[in-house]
């Protein structure tokens, strides 16, 4: 069953044409596969936006689906999906490709920005209560360091392209499921640098680009979760000459200590210790991001009992404030006792009272059930 149109692009139903013009763009730019070579999905989701958008943004046929929805457009003989989208590169040069196009993007260079990179990050559970920093190593194409990117060998002249005039692109018309539109492309003679060199580069071959090791630092802000990723601009993959290079995208993993349950900005630590010191009352050491901690039990502390330690958890993502750690009580119960203390237990069963049992007056059984249940 189709997704009705209005969904795909994120917009209700009297959005304006402007309003939906920038939604298709928005999700243009989020879906381009060298942002999402990790999503296998990307390419068709992109195709669902473009076919909301072919729909949408003409008057007659989004007045057709309003009224008739899909069934409604296919009796009127238009099927999107039966139009020929080609490539997804194809469909993303269209609106974005240099030259400038409908929605007016492009800058007339014709030359291709640098590609984004995605790299994965670790870091420990008590670092995302302060924050850290990070070098993260990467492989990424970068401005060749013996021609500084210009792709000619250092004291040679390098020449106008003939073909393009200098402009590094061409303009091509394609059709497209819009309609036919007018587009620049990139030279092929110069690559769209507009230059060629009359003596490439020894080191990379005219390219003005080598591939190499880089290093990038990065902050690691406090409060982040799992499978959030942090962005810096410009530091992936270098663009040809003169285009911008792409952002690197760092995945952050937050590794599991075993000593916390994370629950939003709060941990959760379980403590143990034997019936007889809860009984009795005692004091315990409990581990916390900050170092250990000692908590006073009082006696008769109940199974299930939890102490709260303020300002001992995380940090939500753009603040300091840190949450809490709740301490979890678990009492255990001895086994395998001895002669000698079974009848020590026995003695002591025996001499147990009402009130040692810690029922509160007139309360019933689903009442305590409910209780100890939190």
């Amino acid at each position: 069953m189709s997704r009705d149109y209005y969904e795909v692009l994120g917009v209700d139903r009297d959005a304006g044409e402007t309003e939906i013009k920038k939604a298709f763009r928005g999700l243009a730019r989020e879906l381009h596969p060298d942002v999402n070579d990790h999503d296998p999905e990307a390419e068709e989701k992109f195709k669902a936006a473009a076919e909301a958008y072919e729909v949408l943004s003409d008057r007659e046929r989004r007045h057709t689906y309003d009224a008739y929805g899909h069934e409604g457009l296919r009796s009127g003989g238009f099927d999107p999906r039966s139009a020929s989208f080609g490539s997804i590169d194809d469909i993303f040069q269209a609106f974005f490709g240099g030259g400038g196009d409908a929605f007016g993007f492009g800058g007339g260079s014709g030359r291709a920005a640098g590609g984004d990179i995605l790299v994965e990050a670790e870091v420990e559970l008590a670092e995302v209560a302060t924050g850290v920093r990070r070098e993260i190593s990467y492989d990424a194409v970068g401005a060749c360091e013996h021609c500084h990117g210009n792709g000619a060998e250092p004291g040679t002249p390098i020449a106008t392209c003939e073909r393009c005039g200098g402009a590094g692109q061409l303009r091509q018309v394609s059709r497209t499921p819009f309609g036919q539109m007018v587009r620049g492309v990139v030279c092929d003679a110069c690559g769209g640098a507009g230059k060629i060199p009359e003596t490439p580069c020894a080191e990379c071959r005219g390219s003005g680009r080598t591939r190499g090791r880089k290093t990038q630092a990065i902050e690691v802000p406090p409060g982040i979760e799992s499978g959030q990723r942090l962005r810096v601009a410009g530091a992936a993959h270098a663009g040809d000459a003169g285009a911008p290079a792409g952002d690197l995208y760092v995945e952050v993993t937050v590794a599991e200590d075993e000593r916390f349950e994370r629950d939003g900005t709060d941990l959760i630590s379980v403590v143990s210790i034997p019936a007889t010191e809860a009984m009795l009352g005692t004091a315990v050491t409990v581990p916390t991001l900050d170092g250990e901690r000692e908590i006073e039990l009082a006696p008769g502390t109940q199974p299930g009992h939890e102490e709260v330690l303020r300002g001992a958890g995380l940090p939500r993502l753009g603040s300091r404030r840190r949450g809490n750690q709740r301490v979890i009580l678990e009492v255990i119960v001895p086994t395998n006792l001895s002669e000698e203390q079974r009848e020590l237990v026995e003695r002591l069963d025996e001499s147990l009272e009402e009130e040692n049992l810690g029922r509160r007056h007139g309360e019933g059984l689903f009442s305590r059930v409910r209780r100890a249940f939190g």
